[in-house]
């Protein structure tokens, strides 16, 4: 329980910091991408060298498809949503094809897949802070860049600054943290870490210097109480509950109650509502931290 508990706080700030990023950039849809783009890697190093080999297998996945996605967006004259799907499908379908050749590939397929939370060892949990705090490097060493890059991509380019290089560092970030995350959440829940923490804080707030601490907020409160819920759940009833799925739960709950209360305070108050276009998606509110921020 307390290294479930070591993983989820580790991720959290890592997802916290690294996500403000993907949310001004809006690359959710490119986090969706390598989340399931690692999971041939993931299948290649369980094959070559048993659990510990899972993260440095998933590692290499997720940066060749970071710099494949930034590559065939930039150089290879498609649209960026055609090269996520291409990628994305290709690598996915390639990771089921090879799990599938294996003895007992339905349990690690579900493993994979749906993460254990509460089964990850030492070794493990040292890996995921090793590859997060990475991840989160990577994001303060080109912290200029990535925020000009983000408010202002033609003039972060006119300043100096080189549009490939921050892409590229970014994406390699996200591939990082998708590779801390995923053999604890597992591929189709490490999406909901990257994503819902940073949305739910931008519907909360309009102040750029509340909004990293408000995304690893919300997860290390999922985490918790997840980590509990699943945890009485199956001593008090004997039911047997994906502490990473309950944890996803609450995390959506958390952008749900965020969203209920953006419209309450957008109904209210006229003024907010005037200043903010009163759209309620968080856009908007983007479109305001952005100003603030610049």
């Amino acid at each position: 329980m307390w290294r479930a508990l070591a993983t989820v706080v580790i991720l959290a700030v890592a997802a916290g910091v690294v996500g403000l990023f993907i949310g001004f950039r809006e690359l959710e849809f490119v986090s969706d991408g390598l989340v399931h783009a690692v999971f041939p890697g993931l299948v290649i190093g369980a094959a070559v060298g048993g659990s510990a080999a899972l993260l440095p297998g998933a590692a290499v996945a997720a940066v060749i498809a970071a710099v494949l996605f930034t590559a065939i967006e930039r150089r290879g004259g498609v649209g960026a949503d055609a090269a996520i799907a291409v990628v994305l499908t290709g690598l996915f379908s390639l990771g089921i094809v090879l799990v599938s050749l294996q003895e007992g590939y339905v349990s690690q397929l579900q493993d994979l897949l749906f993460g254990r939370l509460l089964t990850v060892t030492e070794a493990q949990l040292a890996q995921v802070l090793v590859v997060a705090v990475a991840a989160v490097l990577v994001v303060l060493a080109t912290w200029r860049a990535q925020l000009f890059r983000a408010f202002d991509a033609a003039g972060a380019e006119a300043a100096g600054f080189r549009p490939l290089a921050a892409d590229l560092s970014l994406g390699v970030a996200v591939a990082l943290l998708v590779v801390a995350g995923v053999q604890a959440l597992g591929v189709l829940m490490v999406i909901a870490l990257l994503t819902v923490p940073m949305a739910a804080a931008r519907l909360l707030t309009r102040r750029f210097a509340l909004l990293i601490p408000l995304a690893i907020l919300l997860p290390l409160v999922a985490g918790v109480a997840g980590l509990w819920l699943s945890f009485e759940w199956s001593v008090g009833s004997g039911a047997t509950v994906s502490p990473g799925a309950v944890v996803v739960l609450l995390l959506i709950a958390g952008y749900l109650l965020a969203a209920l209360l953006r419209v309450v305070v957008l109904r209210r108050s006229p003024l907010l509502r005037t200043e903010t276009g009163g759209s309620g998606d968080g856009r908007d509110g983007g479109r305001g931290i952005r100003e603030r921020a610049a």
